[in-house]
């Protein structure tokens, strides 16, 4: 067996189902092998960068490896975009990738990346944007190197790992000697049953004397399956859950408890409720940028923090916990809830706000489509278990904010690394990985045209995702920024095609709408068709999407910012 083949019979054993790739001289062994398997679905892109967001996508919701291929040299490279998404949003991804021949190392020759004589050290690039990275020195080690790469990504917090292939194992004669079945074998991430009483305990006390206690969830939880263990410990104490943006959906919207989005564009009724709570349980919460207000000192200032994450290290970021659980989210909340329940007797139920965002009137003076009734529209007709995707820009904003989720619906925006395009390509991905889910991707212009060329990769492999294109012409938040900040703006306007027609141009279904109603229709008919399809939604460029730099609501967060300005003048 060759070095390629048991490559590819090794992760057909760890339940690798699709493979995302560029082609090359370098991979050519392993797109043969690819093409002989009966269980890897082959997919070759346009672009290296899209496969490897189409890897972080396949990853994105499955215990499933993630798998992207390409060639030495720039092939290799444009992996990386992807690979730091898989990094900073905790995706179990494996790249692996060629490498120039040995023997003609530090000789210039194509591709090379050895880092002698002024070539490239792809070796230290691959080990930055990775938990490991591996160059593969001799056909014996490929089940060895393969299992501890493979078992290193689902492997505490999960990430992104890499293998070098060397053209010269590739070559005839060359055999893998000693071939065996690879094994993941993970031990899971459990909590402290001591640590676990000590937590419930003070909750437990906080209850008892009716303090103000509220959940925070990130995408940790989301990724962990703890949405049963998140809703059973809300409604069996009577506790306000809070999300961030990619928190959204870990329990349906619409849920009484469920007080909407805590983050810089989030929702006032969140606000509100944390900035009166006295404990803050955060669970699977990195407690980054956006949903910390720019890591606003004062957060958690009269609060007791309490923090639930897979990683030790996001203890020692921005802000130290009271107390912190060290634990996959869904076995720490089970175990949390079943130490209360011995705790814990009745509790009075909690008042909570309604929202109902996505039937709230929004004012409307111009003629193109106002993207929160845009968004509106899109939650309201979003099937039952389908993912909404959220590329980088104005739009997210607008979606996180409109957009109400049902239980089995899920939200996902750009990550902490936040590249444009990163789910323009990545959502073939999930729709690879869950064909019985509708796919839709909410995107800017900007997004969609810096890597729109993968529609004809949907097509060619029939993959019915349905892009909305949030189409005003200009790149929105950086327009935004630069106004804030400058006073003016420059170079963030630009021209489009007619997106419609180039969808039809590569055999898919486009729209081009220019109201609510054209929208409603040419949704409904993406929805129905099972087709790849690009709606072209022109909206106004007059709207601003919610924002605050503070917790205390938009209009504290202005007078901070002139405050502020004041002060640096």
């Amino acid at each position: 067996m060759r070095v390629y083949e048991a490559i590819v019979k090794g992760l057909e054993d760890v339940g690798v189902r699709a493979a995302f790739g560029g082609a090359g001289e370098n991979a050519a062994g392993l797109m043969l092998a690819l093409k002989h398997s009966q269980r890897i679905r082959p997919v070759i892109t346009r672009h290296e960068q899209a496969a490897s967001f189409m890897a972080c996508g396949y990853a994105m919701y499955t215990d499933r490896l993630g798998f992207c291929f390409a060639t030495a040299g720039p092939g290799a490279f444009n992996l990386f975009s992807g690979l730091a998404v898989a990094m900073s949003d905790s995706y179990p991804v494996l790249a692996v990738s060629g490498y120039a021949s040995r023997q003609w190392r530090g000789w210039g020759s194509l591709n090379e990346t050895s880092g002698v004589n002024r070539t490239p050290d792809s070796q230290a690039m691959f080990a930055a944007t990775t938990k490991k990275s591996f160059l593969l020195e001799d056909a014996a080690d490929t089940c060895d190197v393969l299992e501890e790469a493979v078992n290193l990504a689902f492997e505490g917090r999960p990430g992104p790992v890499h293998i070098h292939v060397p053209e010269d194992l590739t070559h005839h004669g060359v055999e893998v000697t000693g071939f065996r079945r690879i094994r993941l074998d993970v031990a899971p991430v459990l909590p402290d049953p001591a640590r676990v009483e000590e937590i419930a305990s003070v909750l437990a006390e906080a209850i008892a004397r009716r303090k103000k206690v509220v959940a925070l969830v990130g995408f940790g939880a989301v990724r962990s399956g703890a949405g049963p263990e998140i809703k059973r410990l809300i409604e069996r104490f009577r506790i306000p859950l809070l999300t961030t943006l990619d928190g959204k959906g870990i329990v349906s919207e619409g849920h009484p408890l469920a007080v909407g989005v805590f983050a810089d564009s989030g929702h006032s009724s969140a606000w509100k409720a944390f900035r009166e709570a006295q404990i803050v349980l955060c669970i699977g919460n990195s407690l980054n940028q956006h949903a910390t207000f720019n890591y606003r000192e004062d957060l958690f200032k009269d609060k007791l923090l309490i923090h639930v994450n897979i990683s030790e290290t996001e203890f020692h970021k921005a802000y130290r916990p009271d107390y912190a659980l060290l634990s996959d989210a869904r076995p720490a909340v089970a175990a949390l809830v079943e130490a209360l329940e011995g705790m814990v007797g009745e509790v009075p139920e909690a008042e909570g706000e309604g929202r109902d965002y996505e039937a709230r009137h929004i004012t409307h003076l111009t003629g193109k489509i106002h993207p929160g009734q845009l968004a509106q529209t899109i939650g309201r007709m979003l099937p039952p278990g389908a993912v909404l995707l959220a590329d980088a820009g104005a739009h997210l904003a607008w979606l996180g904010y409109y957009v109400e989720l049902e239980e089995g619906q899920n939200f996902r925006k750009a990550g902490s690394f936040g590249p444009m395009a990163g789910h323009v390509n990545g959502a073939i991905g999930v729709k690879v990985a869950h064909p019985e889910r509708t796919v839709v991707v909410g995107c800017g212009d900007g997004c969609y045209s810096l890597s729109g060329f993968e529609l004809m990769t949907a097509v060619e492999h029939d993959i019915p995702v349905i892009w909305v294109i949030f189409d005003d012409e200009e790149f929105k938040l950086i327009k935004l920024f630069q106004l804030v900040t400058y006073g003016e703006s420059a170079l963030v306007e630009f021209r489009n095609p007619d997106f419609a027609a180039y969808a039809h141009a590569c055999g898919a279904d486009g729209h081009r709408v220019e109201t609510l109603e054209e929208f409603e229709d040419a949704f409904r008919a993406a929805l129905a068709s099972g087709r790849p399809t690009v709606i072209d939604a022109r909206i106004t460029r007059w709207a601003v999407p919610h924002y605050s730099p503070s917790p205390d609501g938009v209009i504290a967060g202005l007078v901070e910012t002139v405050e502020a300005r004041f002060r640096d003048h």
